[in-house]
């Protein structure tokens, strides 16, 4: 196993970790797990490219840890109150509606990569998790909401360009 998936390996190990420690209330360290997590998407991305090392493995578990990691944060987040279920749900209604899609176009063949939308709808949602564990001062709360909203609004719109690029999908 290459460097890069051993880091998104990383990634999916740190998620119960950053969960007891978020749910414990311990939430300086639980932040620390959440940004030494999301760092590692950055890192093996990086190097996967740099360096050539782009597997399977990688194009599967990559985007799947990132959803591991800021899902379970979010699951978390409803669970004490610091964001509606709603978010989530609508978060998780398009995430699931796009892996079917995945999962169709896969049976026939093809790949559908990750496109311009979802990848801000991540990095956008990376951004709204450690925000909303601070949750202060008062700008940084705001800035939390905003990045939230942001994120949600990304999702629904990345969601609806997914399936429109890919429509056939559901013709097959």
């Amino acid at each position: 196993m290459n460097l890069p998936n051993k880091l998104t390996v990383a990634r999916v190990v740190l998620v119960p970790v950053f969960v007891v420690l978020y749910m414990q209330g311990n939430t300086t360290a639980a932040l620390a797990v959440f940004l030494a997590a999301s760092f590692t998407d950055y890192l093996d991305g990086y190097w996967a490219r740099k360096y050539r090392l782009i597997t399977n493995f990688g194009k599967i578990m990559d985007p799947l840890a990132d959803k591991v990691l800021v899902y379970s944060a979010f699951c978390c987040m409803v669970e004490n109150g610091t964001i509606p279920a709603w978010m989530l749900i609508v978060i998780l209604a398009r995430e699931f509606t796009v892996a079917g899609m995945r999962t169709v176009a896969a049976s026939e063949g093809l790949v559908i990569a990750a496109g311009t939308t979802g990848k801000i709808k991540t990095g956008l949602q990376m951004i709204a998790v450690p925000l909303l564990i601070l949750n202060r001062p008062e700008w940084i709360a705001v800035a939390a909401q905003l990045f939230l909203w942001a994120s949600v609004i990304m999702t629904v719109l990345s969601g609806v360009e997914y399936i429109y690029h890919n429509r056939k999908i559901f013709n097959s």
